[in-house]
């Protein structure tokens, strides 16, 4: 297939994924907004003014940055997962299969998608955040380049899980038991060195960790890691988890069940 109608295959997916998205926008967008404003009713005004500064930033704003990646984390993941799957359970996915699209572009074009709803997502939890504060960024570029990046992660994600799942019940296995409990345990609510040993060390082996304070470094400049550091591990996981997909598209794994 010559690069035209190549990217005119990549365009198809990408607008489908996006068309569907919203299709059921209040679905996608409305529930992230209405779990931050509780968390920063309860976190920020409730509890917040009893736990005082946490790393020289007052407790609403430290959790800021964690409540965006948790959102972050949880859509660009979920988007790709369901709608994978969805395609290959109505066995509508074997007409890009017996096309000649790239299995690149067909991974491409999936991604595109959570790192969109991911994006999108990202800047409505941030809108609810300053409402509750006032964030002046302390880098935009970075702070961009991290929600981006950890988009394509989780959307990267949940296209491994979509292509080994078996069924529905399996797309849920990940968040609950893996996604969830790292995402809470990684520093979002609180600073690690408030934790015993040895659950600090174990803290350390926690990807989602990095990313947070990625992000958090990037919003207000606090970070309990080397920014380098957490760049290194995000760009390791994005390599590794597409070169995992890539693997998985060429052998066909669970496209051809």
């Amino acid at each position: 297939m010559a690069i035209k109608k190549q990217l005119i295959a990549l365009y198809t997916l990408v607008r489908r994924e996006l068309v569907r998205m919203f299709r059921i926008a209040s679905q996608v967008f409305l529930p992230p907004v209405i779990t931050t404003t509780l968390y920063f009713l309860i976190f920020g005004s409730l509890i917040g003014p009893r736990i005082g500064n946490i790393d020289g930033v007052s407790y609403p704003m430290f959790i800021a940055p964690g409540l965006i990646m948790m959102s972050v984390i949880v859509n660009s993941y979920g988007n790709v997962s369901s709608s994978l799957y969805s395609v290959r359970f109505q066995k509508s996915i074997d007409e890009m299969l017996v096309s000649p699209m790239h299995h690149g572009l067909l991974l491409l074009g999936y991604v595109l998608g959570g790192v969109f709803r991911g994006l999108i997502v990202a800047f409505l939890v941030f809108l609810v955040a300053s409402f509750f504060l006032t964030i002046e960024l302390s880098h935009l570029p970075m702070t961009l380049l991290v929600v981006l990046l950890v988009s394509a992660i989780f959307s990267l994600a949940g296209f491994t899980n979509a292509m080994v799942a078996r069924n529905f019940d399996d797309i849920m296995l990940i968040p609950t038991f893996v996604l969830t409990p790292l995402t809470y345990l990684g520093g979002v609510f609180y600073s690690i060195t408030m934790l015993p040993e040895p659950w600090q060390k174990i803290s350390w082996f926690n990807p989602i960790l990095y990313m947070v304070n990625a992000l958090r470094n990037a919003m207000i400049g606090q970070s309990e890691v080397s920014i380098s550091l957490a760049i290194g591990i995000i760009f390791l996981m994005l390599v590794s988890l597409t070169i995992l997909n890539m693997i998985l598209l060429k052998k066909g794994i669970g496209l051809r069940e």
